[in-house]
Formats: C-alpha cells, structure tokens, sequence
C-alpha cells in the first residue's frame, strides 16, 4: 500500500514522546508563520500573503514536488526575516521551544549565516537591499537564541553551519565561524543545496572542509537525498564526512553502501520530507529506510523542515509506525542512535545517553 493520503500523526508512547533526539532539521524552514508575518508587518515588506492561511498556502508542501521547487519556497518568506537582529534571535530562540513542545531533549539545528545576512554577503540573499547584519553577528545572534531558549525550556541546543553548493565562496568563511564559535553553541559544518552543482562547485567546499578536518570541526554532508550514489561516496571519501544528510541512494551502489555500514555511518534520514521532496518512490513501503532498518544501519529520523512540511517528529515516526513496521522499541534504538551519533563532546554525549536510558527504562548495556 502507498502513502499518497494524507498522514494523521499518531501519538507514540509518552516514555518515548519525552526524550527524542534529532539531528537534521534547518532552522530557516522551522519558523513560526505568524513570527514572518510579525517582522514582515513591523519592516513593511510585502509577502505573497497577510494571513498564516494564507501563507502556510504557498509555503507549505501538500503533495510531493521535486526539490528545486521546494527550495523555491523559501523565497515566499525569508525576506521578512533575513538582515534583522530581533528576528534572527527570535526565531532561535522559538525553534528551541518548538522542539521543546515535540518531547526533543537534544537538537541539532543547522542554517546558512550568510542566508540570514546583508552586509558582508556577496550576492545578498533573497533579492534584499543591503544592510548592517553581517554573517558573524548572525552567528552570534542564533547563539544567544538557542542558549536562551535552552535556559527556559530544558532542550540541549546546539548549530550546524551549512555551507552552500551553489555558493562555494562562502565555505571557507563558514568554516572560519565554525572555528570562532566552537561549542558556543556551534558543533560542526555542513554541505546543503541541489547535488547536482557537485562537480561545478566542489574546489572551494573541498578546500572548506580540508580546513574543518585539521581544526577537528565535525562534518556532515547532504548526499544522495536527490542525488546519486555517487555523491555519497565523495561526501565521505573527499569531505571526510561523519553523517550524511538523507543518503537514501546510498543503496543504490550496494559495494558503497556494505562499506557504510561496517563503518557504522549514521544517515540523518527524513522520511516524510523524502516524500514530498521527491526523493524517494513516494510509496513509503518501498522506502529505504525498510533496507536500512533490515541491516541494522546506524540512522536517526529527524523533520528536515517543519514549516514547510506542516509536520512534527510525531508525522515522521507515524509513518514508519504505519507503513514500515516500526516499534516503539525501534523508535528506542533510532533515538540511541541519534545520541551516539551526535556531535556533543564525549562527557555530554555519555550525560545525553543517560538520560534516554532512564526514561527508556534500560541499562546502558542493553540491546534493543
């Protein structure tokens, strides 16, 4: 049976429903629709619509599309929020709380300084007119946000920086702010954008992550979402990944994919994403995520872009619950996964696992 009706979330049991982690979820596409409606009222700009009806319309994915035309959408509300210091805090600060409400105890959140950024930015983003908010005070913007809303809502917080392929002059910088804000609250790099750019843009995201390896600054890579198999293989060869982002087609060559898993990759899957973005057969029990569940892969479940998928982790463990035979006990070891997988310094990694083999009712010996 496929999965081209619409998904209603089913409520997982609250032991597990009070200490997820993820991994993979871009703070640009978690904002609330009534904070881009806040700061696009106060700054005068105008938007593709004035109400969240109206706006979850154009943002939001119903069916699936392909990932160019996702990526599109995000030129329907960044401009409300890009360049401004009060915007760019609160919506870290209202991520934390977001994830906080879902039962999240540790995030990784990822985004583009530079995308937030209009001054010291070349081209500058969304089509904006320049300013004063440079890609390191955005930095230390979303810093403050994620460390205050850790403060008021118990979530560990901690940023990704995602490098751009279609934008390799900006790697070497981002790297350079990985260094400068490491552990407050930055933890590593990553490579977003269209796979297809791989080969033209690779010489500068080479040097960039070059440059993160002999700073020991963790690394991840988004590959084989959209793209081949191919990509993955470069991603980790080339780039020294430590996770890939989605890496669904990382079966598709099964000598690439034996190596991954006797290294114990961890893949930072998005089930319902990989579905409206196109990225997989949209029937979801033709998933890989079946295959990597069978061979016991290393991989997390994580919601890649609430906003844009009007979705909560809830959407994606219903969907395996439903469709690829999931267990509340599977949806245990995903999240033990995803804690040994992070990218926390080791004392805090040991602190993170202690708490889901608390509320989890396990020894930290025990196999699920």
């Amino acid at each position: 049976m496929g999965a081209k009706a619409c998904i209603s979330p089913v409520r997982t049991t609250q032991i597990l429903r009070d200490a997820q982690v993820e991994l993979h979820v871009h703070l640009d596409a978690s904002i609330k629709p009534e904070t881009i409606l806040y700061f696009a009222n106060k700054r005068q700009i105008t938007l593709s619509a004035d109400s969240v009806e109206g706006l979850l319309k154009h943002i939001c994915c119903k069916e699936p599309v392909t990932l160019t035309k996702f990526l599109a959408k995000f030129n329907h509300y960044m401009p409300a929020i890009m360049g401004d210091r009060e915007a760019v805090k609160r919506i870290a600060y209202e991520f934390v709380e977001m994830k906080a409400k879902e039962g999240v105890v540790y995030v990784e959140v990822r985004y583009s300084p530079h995308f937030l950024a209009n001054s010291n930015v070349d081209p500058i983003p969304w089509g904006q007119k320049g300013g004063d908010l440079a890609p390191d005070e955005v930095v230390q913007l979303v810093n403050q946000g994620l460390r205050e809303g850790e403060r008021d809502f118990n979530v560990k917080a901690r940023s990704i920086l995602c490098c751009l392929r279609h934008m390799p002059s900006w790697s070497l910088e981002v790297v350079d702010l990985c260094k400068k804000y490491h552990n407050d609250t930055v933890v590593a790099v990553d490579l977003a954008g269209d796979e297809a750019l791989h080969s033209e843009t690779y010489l500068g995201h080479r040097q960039a992550y070059e440059e993160a390896l002999r700073y020991g600054i963790h690394r991840t890579v988004h590959a084989g979402e959209a793209g081949p198999a191919s990509v993955v293989r470069e991603a980790v060869e080339i780039l020294k990944a430590e996770r890939i982002g989605h890496g669904y087609h990382t079966i598709d060559d099964p000598v690439l994919y034996k190596e991954l898993l006797a290294k114990n990759m961890h893949f930072e899957l998005c089930p319902w994403s990989s579905y409206l973005t196109g990225a997989c057969d949209p029937d979801f029990t033709k998933h890989p995520v079946i295959q990597f569940k069978k061979d016991k892969a290393n991989y997390s479940f994580n919601t890649d872009g609430p906003l844009l998928f009007d979705s909560t982790l809830e959407t994606d463990y219903s969907v395996a619950k439903k469709y690829m035979g999931f267990t509340t006990e599977d949806f245990m070891a995903v999240n033990i996964n995803a804690a040994q997988s992070s990218f926390l310094p080791e004392k805090e990694k040991k602190e993170l696992l202690n708490k889901l083999y608390q509320a989890y009712e396990m020894f930290p010996s025990t196999e699920i």
